[in-house]
């Protein structure tokens, strides 16, 4: 069974979802970061897994639920943080960010039977999840982050190793105030929406 890994910043005003702001005031773009931050969190939970790790940017809180071991986000660039999450799995692993609350439990149940490597790719260029059945940290190492094409030298290191690669359905991460506004209509029933929901009514007041 597989390892689930959830990369994360506390959510701390004016540490996380810089981009929602305007419209959102840096305390709100927090709000919604911890919402989506405990429905992957949720999601992650109710997944079947050997275990659960929480690789965190700060100090859990109460968001946290039970049956995850949280360890520290190493130092360095992104590539560096992911490959060190990686290389603290001894078997099959799968690790996705905070910022896709549409997640089920459904997408995140890889089996690694016929494939090396499952690959989630995000409509921004980046990718949402990363799964290895061996996690080599060097397949991530250099590969430029936060770009347009960072999704494709992902995907074409993993393929030039010779890894059979499963993709995954296209996903939509919230970095900006229209991408809250679709996720939140892709997962209504979220406490995401929900809480996007509150703010706009808040702002129409």
């Amino acid at each position: 069974m597989t390892t689930l890994l959830v990369i994360a910043k506390e959510p701390l005003p004016g540490r996380v979802k810089t981009r929602l702001t305007p419209p959102f005031t840096p305390r709100e773009a927090a709000q919604l970061a911890e919402a989506a931050l405990v429905d992957t969190l949720r999601t992650v939970a109710a997944t079947p897994a050997q275990r659960r790790v929480l690789v965190l940017e700060g100090r859990p809180g109460p968001w946290l639920p039970p049956g995850f071991d949280v360890v520290p986000q190493c130092a360095g660039g992104l590539d560096e943080r992911l490959a060190a999450a990686f290389a603290g799995c001894a078997g099959p692993a799968l690790l996705i960010g905070m910022d896709t609350p549409q997640v089920t439990p459904e997408l995140l149940t890889v089996d690694f039977a016929d494939c090396d490597a499952y690959f989630g790719p995000a409509e921004d260029g980046g990718f949402w999840a990363l799964g290895l059945a061996d996690p080599d940290p060097g397949l991530l190492r250099g590969v430029p982050m936060s770009t347009p094409t960072t999704g494709a030298v992902q995907r074409e290191r993993l393929v030039t190793a010779g890894l059979r690669v499963r993709d995954l359905p296209r996903l939509r991460d919230v970095d900006t105030a229209r991408d809250a506004a679709a996720v939140a209509a892709a997962a209504p029933h979220s406490r995401f929406a929900a809480e996007l929901g509150r703010l706009e009514a808040v702002t129409r007041r």
